[in-house]
């Protein structure tokens, strides 16, 4: 067997509808981070939340990227038959003391939490344990949540969690103060995304994550996952996100319309622009497979640098 290349790279889509142009240019621009370091580019389907897949949106999805040229260089991950390597790592963070059990409900949390950088602060109620549910109260028959602690942050008296993008440069976050102790293991006992990503990635040995600068803010809670688990950390690099013309992410609920696969080489033509490639205008008329070989050849993650988010008219 050759040896396993330097560079790991990934693209995770959930399936919870077709690509968009927005996803398809953080899928190119993983593909072409990897490519052009001459290493390994493998696809994983994010479908453990499946209450919010769409039946047949995976198989969608990796058709999409074939028409494209994106060829994974080994077999699709999807998470779904993985919970019993999540719940390994539940079980470790248990151990270690920094995993409790939580019995708030939503409407106790938004009473009494702050609104930080991603969403709402958990106060830590609790953390020295769950409280008992009255028999008939409002959650007497709930699944307790899991959620990690924050007030441990190892290699920093501060609690702060610290590391530089490719393209965002440094970033830190207060993980008590601007986050809270997050879910690992939501109530109805799906995992989080935050722990899968982090046990999937070294399971499938990722060490470069370029992904879309949405997730930013979720990169120092899985660089704190990894510390806790004694996990390697990939280098980061969050490239610009799509937005449309009122400045709203490209998504479902946009309602942003499917990727245009009737002319592959158009659109990536197209989203090599929007990556600031310059692509040629000759190209328009090449194969996708040529396309990408130039592309490849020619990635300048450097043109995107401190850039967030970029029109996804061209």
């Amino acid at each position: 067997m050759p040896p396993a290349p330097a560079y790991r790279g990934r693209f995770a889509p959930s399936p919870t509808g077709p690509l968009h142009f927005g996803s398809l240019a953080a899928a190119v621009a993983s593909y072409l981070d990897a490519k052009h370091q001459n290493g390994a580019w493998l696809v994983r389907i994010e479908d453990l939340d499946g209450p919010r897949c769409i039946p047949g949106a995976a198989d969608d999805i990796l058709r999409t990227l074939q028409i494209f040229g994106l060829h994974s260089d080994g077999a699709v991950l999807h998470q779904s038959p993985r919970t019993a390597a999540y719940e390994a790592a539940l079980q470790e963070l248990r151990s270690k003391g920094v995993a409790y059990p939580c019995s708030c409900t939503r409407r106790e949390i938004a009473d009494s939490a702050l609104h930080g950088i991603d969403g709402l602060i958990y106060s830590g109620t609790c953390r020295n344990g769950a409280r008992a549910r009255h028999p008939h109260g409002e959650g007497a028959a709930r699944t307790l949540a899991w959620r990690v602690r924050t007030d441990c942050v190892a290699g920093d008296p501060q609690g702060v969690v610290a590391f530089d993008d490719a393209l965002q440069g440094h970033v830190a976050q207060h993980l008590e103060r601007e986050i809270g102790d997050f879910v690992v293991k939501r109530a109805d006992g799906l995992f989080a995304y935050q722990l899968a990503v982090v046990v999937d990635d070294a399971f499938q040995g990722i060490t470069h994550v370029v992904r879309g600068a949405d997730l930013l803010a979720s990169t120092p809670r899985q660089i704190y996952l990894q510390r806790l688990l004694g996990l390697t950390t990939p280098h980061y690099m969050h490239v610009p996100v799509a937005v449309n013309e009122a400045g709203e992410k490209l998504s479902k609920q946009t309602l942003a319309a499917p990727v245009d696969c009737s002319r592959p080489a158009d659109t990536l033509w197209r989203v090599l622009a929007f990556l600031r490639q310059g692509p040629p205008q000759a190209l328009r008329s090449a194969t996708a497979e040529a396309i990408l070989h130039w592309a490849a050849a020619n990635w300048t993650a450097g043109n995107l640098l401190g850039i967030r988010t970029l029109s996804a008219r061209q």
